[in-house]
């Protein structure tokens, strides 16, 4: 009988606020162009850096923001989709990739144009990708089934419910890091880092949910078994003391279906030589099997 240990386990999380947007004006003299950042109302609190998302006018008139961004008769799309960094002032940059908009420099982010007239837009946040969560010292999920009174449904709902309801919470323990080392690599993926927890909760406009796979074996080229549900933070523990290391924990809950998972895990597909299939932007090729 084999028996597994907890460092074969890890943590992929996926932002999600897709219900939900951040509603603004962007005036001309929110546009830094030379600094290739911009401003906007209520960002900071509502916006977390890494996140992917879609800046649209709300009346569908030519986004003047991204230099470039314009169709085959030179006009601005009403939309643009990619990654934003923050600043502790609340200024957005804009760039084309994860890891460029952790990182949040300037030379990396997208040159911007002054608009020649305020316009309504709203931010969402569309990011469909799992990130890998850095420095995971361990979690717990706790799975558990809530009795429902079915005397009062009839026959055909009294089938759903008599089992009772799943739900369930856990904890994530994580040595706290919020930047990477300029001598750091990351490795094939994206890897989140263990404060966007921290500000996850803090979202003012939009809420503190995420997708979370929790991998209790995954081992390249062998089966692997992980739990999947909707999360949301609830609570967020920062500790610190002298000659210690700085630990966070975080505490959540589920809020949608949880899913037990064994096999080839989605992030991955195997070849013939045990390498991975990569797509043309580096990130792993999911395939789903059809009849």
């Amino acid at each position: 009988m084999a028996v597994f240990l907890g460092q074969n386990g890890h943590v992929e999380l996926r932002r999600d606020a897709s219900q939900q947007a951040l509603t603004t004006t962007l005036d001309p003299d929110d546009v830094n162009v030379d600094r290739k950042r911009f401003s906007v109302d209520s960002a900071e609190g509502s916006l977390i850096t890494g996140d992917q998302v879609t800046i649209s006018t709300t009346d569908g008139s030519p986004l003047e923001l991204v230099a470039g961004h314009v169709d085959s008769d030179g006009v601005y799309y009403s939309d643009w989709r990619g990654y934003i960094h923050i600043d502790d002032a609340g200024g957005l940059r804009l760039y084309t990739s994860f890891s460029s908009a952790l990182a949040g420099g300037q030379n990396d982010a997208l040159t911007l144009v002054k608009p020649t007239e305020s316009a309504p837009i709203f931010i969402q946040n569309r990011d469909k990708d799992f990130n890998c969560l850095a420095k995971v010292s361990g979690f717990e999920l706790t799975t558990n089934r809530d009795q429902v009174q079915t005397d009062v449904l009839g026959d055909e709902f009294r089938s759903y419910y008599e089992a009772g309801l799943i739900s369930g919470q856990g904890t994530l323990e994580c040595l706290w890091e919020h930047k990477r080392g300029p001598c750091e690599e990351t490795g094939p993926g994206n890897v989140e880092f263990p404060s966007y927890l921290a500000r996850l909760i803090l979202r003012l406009k939009q809420g503190s949910d995420f997708y979370g796979r929790f991998y209790v074996y995954a081992v390249v080229g062998e089966p692997s078994i992980w739990y999947e549900c909707k999360c949301m933070v609830t609570n967020h523990a920062l500790s610190v003391e002298p000659t210690q290391i700085v630990r966070t924990q975080v505490q959540f809950v589920a809020t949608g279906p949880i899913t037990l998972h064994q096999g080839e895990p989605p992030f991955y597909l195997l070849q013939e030589d045990s390498s991975l299939l990569l797509q043309e932007d580096g990130s792993a090729l999911r395939l789903e099997e059809s009849d």
